[in-house]
């Protein structure tokens, strides 16, 4: 019988801290049959003529984006934390728990009109996926679809991505 993605997923309680179960996706990755099926229902929620660039976030978004974007045969844009893109660029900020991020884009990675799919590994409170979208956005591109291998509903990212299409291969209800 074929596992799902969940059953690769290690859960470790109490990490990291007291009450929280950490979801760790390195797991799936060491198990080459966990890897191919993450990959393969995370691209089974893409229909590629609806999408025309994959956009991988830094870095898991980069793992599970790349063979994605290959096997559609579509570029791949990159999200980077600030200061790890060689040329011009232009950044979002965005609140953490404790103070503020920022990301950023090559500034000729979408083209008005450009239709993205943007992948990562985990869907939490959604602010680092929002200011991803916002900067597809600012560069003129629409953002089709945010797609993630898990989900913690519990935090509800969902709700800062209320105006944007969301899926995801596994969702747990807490946090």
């Amino acid at each position: 019988m074929k596992k799902s993605v969940e059953e690769y997923v290690r859960s470790i309680p109490d990490f990291p801290e007291e009450g929280v179960i950490f979801r760790d996706i390195t797991s799936v990755l060491q198990d080459a049959d966990g890897l191919q099926l993450a990959i393969d229902e995370m691209q089974a929620l893409i229909d590629p003529d609806e999408v025309d660039v994959i956009v991988g976030t830094e870095s898991r978004g980069f793992v599970f984006g790349a063979p994605i974007a290959y096997n559609l045969h579509k570029p791949l844009v990159l999200i980077r934390k600030k200061g790890k893109l060689p040329c011009a660029a232009i950044s979002q900020k965005y609140d953490l728990e404790y103070g503020t991020a920022e990301v950023e884009i090559h500034k000729d990675a979408i083209k008005p009109g450009q239709r993205a799919v943007v992948i990562d590994d985990l869907l939490a409170t959604g602010g680092t996926l929002e200011a991803c979208n916002k900067l597809i956005e600012k560069l003129g591109g629409v953002v089709a679809k945010d797609i993630f291998l898990i989900e913690l509903a519990g935090l509800k990212g969902r709700e800062k991505l209320k105006d944007y299409e969301v899926a995801s291969v596994v969702c747990y209800d807490g946090k």
